[in-house]
């Protein structure tokens, strides 16, 4: 077994761990939530100011748009910390199902991919297939009949066209992410997870997959 495996495997049970705990305890998610939120606009300002850093004339731009983003993406950890703590239990389970949806479509990208491989999906990421992207949308799928027993009284095609969606969503997050690691010229946003890379390698798709999945099940 390579070192690079045993980093991720180690990497990994200390991730899972921490989930079970997040579960179980809210300002243990909470003080998750807030410090890997912070990490991962780090990394995220590292990536953009790699990107611009050699030319001038957009650092203004840099600016405006880092500024701007920061506004969002501090509104919309404020919003999931609310929903960590309010007691309505619809709010939680959106989340939870929205997480888990961009999860299983992790999975199933990785699995499909790894199996059947055949063309890519596109040049932005050449570890990307069709064959993965189907996964991903059959993997997020098996989660509907879980859902509509144990989470949702919603109909069976509102739960299918909504996790289709955020399993869409997640694996366009991820890409976006791999366009910017592109033009960065960089593989992974840091080293600060040993084996999988930074902390947005992780939840690219998934700070993407929450805020579509949450406002579906609001709406409809």
């Amino acid at each position: 077994m390579s070192s690079n495996i045993k980093k991720r495997i180690v990497t990994s049970i200390f991730l899972i761990s921490l989930l079970i705990l997040m579960f179980f305890y809210s300002y243990i998610m909470i003080i998750s939530v807030i410090i890997i939120s912070i990490i991962a606009w780090i990394e995220f300002y590292a990536l953009i100011s790699k990107i611009f850093k050699r030319n001038k004339t957009k650092d203004e731009i840099l600016r405006f748009f880092c500024k701007a983003t920061s506004l969002f993406y501090l509104s919309g950890l404020v919003y999931l910390i609310f929903v960590v703590e309010s007691d309505h239990l619809n709010l939680k389970m959106y989340f939870l199902y929205s997480v888990l949806v961009a999860v299983m479509s992790d999975i199933g990208g990785l699995v499909f991919g790894k199996i059947f491989k055949g063309k890519k999906l596109t040049k932005i990421s050449p570890n990307k297939t069709i064959s993965g992207s189907i996964g991903s949308l059959i993997f997020s799928m098996l989660l509907i009949p879980f859902s509509l027993e144990n989470l949702f009284n919603e109909n069976l095609l509102i739960i299918f066209v909504i996790t289709i969606v955020i399993s869409i969503t997640s694996q366009l997050g991820d890409l976006f992410i791999s366009i910017l690691k592109r033009k960065a010229k960089v593989k992974n946003t840091s080293d600060i997870l040993p084996g999988h890379g930074g902390i947005l390698d992780r939840i690219d798709g998934i700070i993407f997959a929450i805020p579509v999945g949450m406002f579906l099940f609001i709406i409809i």
